[in-house]
Order: structure tokens, then sequence, then C-alpha cells
């Protein structure tokens, strides 16, 4: 089973998330209509965590209950690890605890969610060995992370319309890349008196002027770059949802449309700008 164009990213099933959440966590019967309506939309990717509150268990639960065991496959994560510990053991501990509130005996893939990790990708591949994944890769966030994770099964990496730090990692063989930040945490669909980083505004402005809603730019922009790969996005409403999948049947942008875009995206906006990770600290430099 190959993954779907898109990808239903799960954190808002399991905590507030989001700086442009106005909606809060969904109830738990929105979440299981959400599921429902994904996997009959076409998508079979879920993307999780540990670290999401109850989000792992929020969805084994959902997906028994609604017979969908099996019929997604689920990313998840390894928290980060600690220091002096046995790594192997924790890998491990944290991946059938993982299977245990998923509901199922093997996961699809599982990601090093904190990037220093990554040293422990190739510990982490044993356990595709003991039957406990299918794929194991990283999750990358900043350009201070040197490998670019070319040993790795699976690859999520920071990627929208703004935001071109990780582009070299598409189309590498046959690994498949989950893009995530499509719309920059909110930040390329809120008010512009709710951007904080001010950089973004101008740019935006250029954006809209082409005529394209831009929630369906962003999306049909990323949908555009080469190789296999999905683009995960969060809801926390049915509307929401459907609206992704109604963009995602349009067709691929035109080429003289990703030219004008090219034109006003680049060059690229510095590092802090881009990635939430960095925010706090554009904060304290830049406000």
């Amino acid at each position: 089973m190959k993954y779907s164009k898109l990808m239903l990213g799960t954190v808002q099933f399991g905590m507030d998330y989001g700086v442009a959440n106005t909606h809060g966590q969904p109830s738990y019967d929105t979440v299981k209509t959400i599921l429902k309506e994904a996997y009959d939309g076409g998508i079979n990717a879920l993307d999780t965590a540990p670290e999401y509150g109850s989000s792992e268990e929020v969805i084994g639960k959902a997906l028994h209950e609604l017979g969908l065991n099996g019929r997604f496959k689920i990313i998840t994560k390894i928290p980060k690890i600690p220091e002096n510990t046995d790594v192997e053991s924790f890998i491990e501990n944290s991946l059938l605890k993982s299977c245990e509130r998923l509901k199922c005996d093997v996961i699809s893939g599982a990601l090093i969610h904190v990037e220093a990790d990554g040293i422990y990708l190739d510990i982490l591949k044993k356990m595709k060995q003991k039957g406990l994944i299918e794929q194991a890769g990283i999750s990358l966030n900043t350009l201070a992370y040197k490998d670019d994770g070319d040993n790795a099964d699976i690859l999520q990496i920071p990627c929208s319309i703004l935001d071109h730090r990780f582009d070299h990692c598409f189309g590498k063989s046959e690994r498949h890349c989950f893009i995530r930040g499509a719309y920059l945490q909110g930040m390329l669909l809120m008010a512009e008196e709710q951007i904080f980083v001010r950089e973004i505004i101008p740019i935006r402005r250029k954006l809209e002027a082409l005529g394209i809603p831009m929630k369906e730019l962003a999306l049909r922009y990323l949908f555009a770059k080469t190789g296999s790969k999905s683009v995960l996005t969060g809801v926390e409403t049915v509307e929401q949802l459907r609206e992704n999948l109604q963009i995602a049947q349009m067709p691929p942008l035109p080429e003289d449309m990703l030219e004008k875009i090219h034109e006003i995206v680049f060059p690229e906006l510095d590092e802090i700008c881009v990635s939430p990770f960095l925010w706090a600290k554009y904060k304290q430099e830049r406000q």
C-alpha cells in the first residue's frame, strides 16, 4: 500500500495545537468522523507521536470502533532519548507502548523525533528485524542538523511555499518524504495583524495577488514537488478536511504559475523566519 497524497496530522486529536488553531481539541465524535471521511476520501496515512497528548490512544480507540484497524499506514515517533540510557531498550519500549495505544501489532513507520538523536537511526532500524515497524526514519527541523537522512527509509521535513530549506531532500531514490508545515503553522492563512513574523507579510501579499486562494496555492505548490511524498495537514473540523480533500483533487499548478511563485519567494527568507523551532529566538531578536 503506497502512501496517499495527503497525510492526516493528528496532534490536534490529543491536545490544543498551532498558533492559528481557533477550534481547540476536537471532540472524540468529531475525531471519528474525521477519520472515517479521511479514509473514504482516499487518505491512508496518519502522523502521530507519544508526545501528542492522547493522540495515539484516541486513534487506536477510534479506528477499532470504526472497523478501520489496519486500513491506515500510521507513522509515530520516538521521544527524546535520555542520556546514559540503554538506547535500544528505550526505543523498543517506546514502540511497544505505541503499539498498545494504537491497538496494533506492527507500526508502519517510526521517526526519530529529535533530530540530534539521529545518531541512533541504525538502532531504530533494528526494530524492523524485531517486527515492530516496517520503516525507520527521522524528523528534521533545522539546518543545524547536517545529515539529511540519506540512511532513512522515510523522512519528515518542514516545507512550504515560503520554506525551501530541505528542497534538496526530494526525489532521492525511493525514499518517501512527509511534508509538514504546509501553512507555516497557520502563518500563511491568519489575519495580517496576527502575524508576528513581519517579513512574511509583503511576500504573502504578492502571492495573494496571483489570484488563487492561499490555502489552495500552498497545497498545490507542495503537490508539485518531485519524488515520493505526502503533504501532512492537521485539521480540527470536518469542514477543514473536506476542503483539503477537494484541493487534492485539483490539477497540478501550471509551469508559468510555478515560475511566478519562484520569482516572489526567492531569495529565501532567513531560517529564523520560517522555522517554528526558532520563533522564540525571533521574538527575542526582532520584535
